[in-house]
This record gives structure tokens, C-alpha cells and sequence, in this order.
């Protein structure tokens, strides 16, 4: 779910502004998985843009007040939501902590990083959601420390029907600043792509895993 319609337009167009987001339906992008795309997204460029940074945190920190009141705890998801995760929990005066995908080989063996008093609310920030695997495994670490995980919010979403199944099957709310059906709608409004690529984009996330032009 979207927080709302023009927050979701606007996330949209500062993203591919700064090429946070890169379409480029005819010459597919090839992702860790294999998966052939026509669409990269790396929400860690905003860090470099204080006003796009800005805008992102606090309407972050405004929808998490409105949806879930003030938690207690801050938790982003290493290593792409670290740097927003402490935004977001700087502008709401919170403490921050972060998880891994699993715990160190040395030290003091953490998964967790930072303080989680046992029984405290959380809600944990992602950059970006395609499968849910990652996120779901990080509110799963939460958990089995008795942390009560509220939800997750994200600057962006795919939205792919796997993500939707993995976060109902977790029983765990997922709201996002904007998503891939605004992402389509931003960039044709704004001539950055035609309607023949619209088309090809939406065949993508129909089955990006045998996806090919």
C-alpha cells in the first residue's frame, strides 16, 4: 500500500531524477538473481541529495506517527536502509538499530546491531521491497529477541505478487512512499519513457523471472 497518491507521484519523480531509478526497456539490466530487468533501483543515491533526503525522511516519519503512533525503536535493514533508517529515527528522536541478513563469523556474533529492550515497539524501514525475503527475514531476527514489530515502510516497492503473499503470510503490514504502477504513471506523464515502453515494463513485472524483450 501507498501512503497516498501524490507523495507516491512525487517519490516517483525525484527518484528518477537523480537516476535512483534507471528505466531502460530496451536494454535489460541483469540482477544478482539472474533476472533480466528492465528497471534498477538504488535508493542509496538519495543519500547524497540533502533536499530529496529530506523530503523522503519526513514524510517517512510523518506516515509512521499517523499509522502506528511514535514506537519506541527505529530499525532499518542492512545495508541499503541503514543510512534512511537513521534518518528517519533522528527525525522522530528515536533510537536506531540495524540488522544484518545473518550474524557476524567474529566478534560478539550480532545480528542486531544496537540496543533492543526486550517487549518495545519497532517499526523497521527498508529502501526497497521486490521479493520481501530479505525485510521479512530481518522482522524475523526482531522477533526472536521478543522485539514487537509494528510494521515496515519503504521508499519503494516493485510489487511483485510474491512480496504481496510473503508479507501476508508474515501477518505483518508493508506501507511504501511509492511503488512501481505510480513509477509507470510519473515517468510517461513526463515523456521519460513512451507508451510502448510503458507496455514493455508492465509485461516485466507480470513474470520478471522469464521475462525477455
Amino acid at each position: 500500500m501507498i501512503f497516498d497518491k501524490d507523495t507516491a507521484k512525487k517519490t516517483a519523480e525525484l527518484l528518477l531524477q537523480i537516476n535512483a531509478i534507471k528505466l531502460q526497456p530496451q536494454e535489460p539490466f541483469t540482477w544478482a538473481s539472474g533476472w533480466k530487468s528492465p528497471i534498477y533501483c538504488d535508493n542509496r543515491i538519495t543519500l547524497s541529495y540533502p533536499e530529496i533526503r529530506n523530503y523522503l525522511k519526513q514524510n517517512l516519519a510523518k506516515f509512521i506517527e499517523q499509522k502506528y503512533g511514535k514506537p519506541d525503536v527505529i530499525a532499518g535493514v542492512a545495508t541499503g536502509a541503514i543510512g534512511i533508517g537513521m534518518l528517519v529515527a533522528q527525525e522522530l528522536d528515536l533510537p536506531f538499530i540495524y540488522v544484518r541478513p545473518e550474524a557476524k563469523k567474529h566478534g560478539r556474533k550480532n545480528q542486531i546491531e544496537g540496543i533492543v529492550p526486550e517487549g518495545k515497539s519497532i517499526v523497521v524501514v527498508e529502501d526497497l521491497i521486490s521479493t520481501g525475503k530479505s525485510s521479512l527475514n530481518a522482522v524475523k531476527a526482531l522477533k526472536e529477541v521478543n522485539a514487537d514489530v509494528k510494521g515496515m515502510v519503504a521508499i519503494f516497492n516493485y510489487g511483485f505478487d510474491i512480496a504481496t503473499h510473503n508479507f501476508k503470510e508474515a501477518a505483518l503490514s508493508l506501507n511504501t512512499l511509492s511503488n512501481y504502477e505510480n513509477l509507470l504513471e510519473q515517468a510517461l506523464d513526463t515523456n521519460y519513457i513512451t507508451q510502448e515502453q510503458q507496455k514493455t515494463l508492465q509485461g516485466w513485472r507480470t513474470n520478471p523471472a522469464e521475462w525477455n524483450l
